[in-house]
């Protein structure tokens, strides 16, 4: 049975700025939180840093590999990619003038695209916070939601409507839990429930951030939020607690206007939540054009017997949820570890829908690390290859998954696969590749993987391949 997407349905492809980019003292560029943390010792796997990545700084404005990419996504056939802004590259320092060195960079690159008619979705905060803006307590700073909204304003005021969509924020779970509450992701303070105020911090940017761009660009471009939607099974109080911490966190504020009491009750005696003021809400809430999902695995969690202590500032990547156990996932799992579970994203989509259903959804990042990694190998008539034949089974899995959501009733309006390029895994430094190109990290030459040429066809097909030719 061939599975046919709807008319105007986008496909697209995503990387983000710290992952690719290089370059990291060139251009104007200011250190961000990642470099001050890649740069630690223990902090990366191998001490990896993102100081050269992809080299796409260097890579796309030289003619030869310029023409390579650019020419790499033109044949893959994208309705969209999806990149992200660096707030070093473009506001180097907190009170100085813009780098228009760097708004430069990033102009030529969304004008090569538009040249080769595809339409750049733009990520204004991918999570590479100015240092100068992390010495003064990063996101636990409510002042840094306000800076944000001065930077997406000259970003947007220079781009325009010739980007497609604007995205405030790129899953703010993991830049407030895993960058405050724990340890994994920049700055790392382990802080547990100390983490909430930058949960609020960063919904306040949002929604400031979303304000900026309608100021310069009005309803021409699309307006956007990515969220990591987490999607848990097992019992039921530990998964209505991860819910409220996890999504609810997010989607009631931004798409309702308040947090649940339920949020506060299950909170009670870790976070007073004083750092909400008055206004903030509505601030918060904004009108949006589309919700961004990104998904990649699901959970399996259930209550433990341990007390929920007001004290305990110890490290969680789910603050306020420390009585709640993440029990082994059953069934195949990626190189990362997450398990692979294309009916979670089919489930998370219906639920977002049936309770939000005013917003249309898109399918902001998906993809594989596959488990023993991807080998260049030499074919017969001497070209270099990648096969990676898990990586084509997850995608047309979770494409599956997304149609027959479609075919219930949501309102899905397209699925960027993460990602473009094998790039910085962030704490996993080089050692992950989810690329659907290979990455060459001695020589930066990219090797499209089988996995392309079966995305590429299935974006000229309209329709996902049922077996490989």
């Amino acid at each position: 049975m061939t599975m046919i997407f709807p008319e105007g349905f986008q496909f697209g492809t995503a990387t983000a700025s710290y992952q690719i980019e290089g370059g990291a003292t060139e251009g104007g560029r200011a250190p961000s939180i990642w470099d001050t943390f890649s740069h630690t010792p223990g902090k990366t796997v191998n001490g990896d840093t993102g100081d050269v990545a992809c080299d796409s700084y260097h890579l796309w404005d030289s003619y030869h590999l310029w023409h390579k990419d650019i020419d790499l996504l033109a044949d893959l056939g994208v309705d969209s990619y999806r990149l992200s802004v660096a707030m070093p590259r473009v506001m180097p320092t907190e009170d100085g003038p813009v780098n228009e060195e760097g708004l430069d960079y990033y102009e030529r690159v969304v004008d090569a695209l538009l040249a080769k008619g595809i339409k750049p979705t733009v990520t204004l905060y991918h999570w590479d916070l100015p240092q100068y803006l992390g010495d003064k307590n990063g996101w636990l700073n409510r002042d840094t939601a306000y800076k944000l909204a001065d930077y997406a304003k000259v970003v947007a005021h220079r781009l325009g409507d010739r980007i497609e969509t604007y995205t405030t924020l790129n899953e703010p779970w993991c830049s407030s839990y895993l960058s405050y509450g724990a340890t994994e992701h920049a700055p790392g303070l382990g802080l547990g429930p100390g983490a909430f105020p930058a949960v609020h911090h960063l919904n306040l940017a949002h929604g400031l951030m979303a304000q900026a761009v309608r100021s310069e660009v009005g309803a021409k471009s699309q307006l956007s939020v990515t969220l990591n939607l987490q999607f848990n099974r097992g019992d039921a109080d530990a998964v209505h607690r991860l819910d409220l911490i996890g999504n609810r966190v997010w989607l009631d504020p931004m798409l309702r206007g308040y947090y649940p009491n339920e949020l506060f009750a299950i909170t009670k005696g870790i976070c007073d939540w004083e750092f909400v003021k008055d206004g903030d809400l509505e601030q918060i809430h904004q009108p949006l054009d589309v919700l961004g999902i990104n998904y990649y695995s699901s959970g399996l969690v259930a209550m433990s017997d341990r007390p929920q202590f007001p004290q305990s500032t110890a490290a969680s990547t789910a603050p306020g949820a420390s009585d709640v156990d993440w029990l082994p996932t059953p069934g195949e799992h990626t190189d990362m570890g997450w398990n692979i579970d294309p009916k979670g994203l089919y489930d998370l989509l219906m639920r977002v829908h049936n309770n939000y259903p005013e917003i249309p959804l898109m399918i902001t990042e998906n993809g594989i690390a596959v488990e023993g990694g991807d080998r260049v190998v030499i074919e017969a008539d001497g070209t270099k290859a990648v096969h990676d034949p898990k990586r084509i089974a997850y995608l047309k899995r979770h494409f599956e998954a997304a149609l027959k959501a479609i075919e219930d009733g949501v309102d899905l309006r397209g699925y960027f696969v993460w990602s473009m390029l094998d790039n910085f895994e962030w704490a996993f430094g080089y050692t992950k590749r989810f690329g659907i190109v290979y990455t060459d990290y001695e020589t930066e030459e990219r090797i499209p993987k089988d996995s392309f040429k079966w995305y590429k066809r299935l974006i000229a097909e309209h329709a996902i391949p049922q077996e490989q030719r």
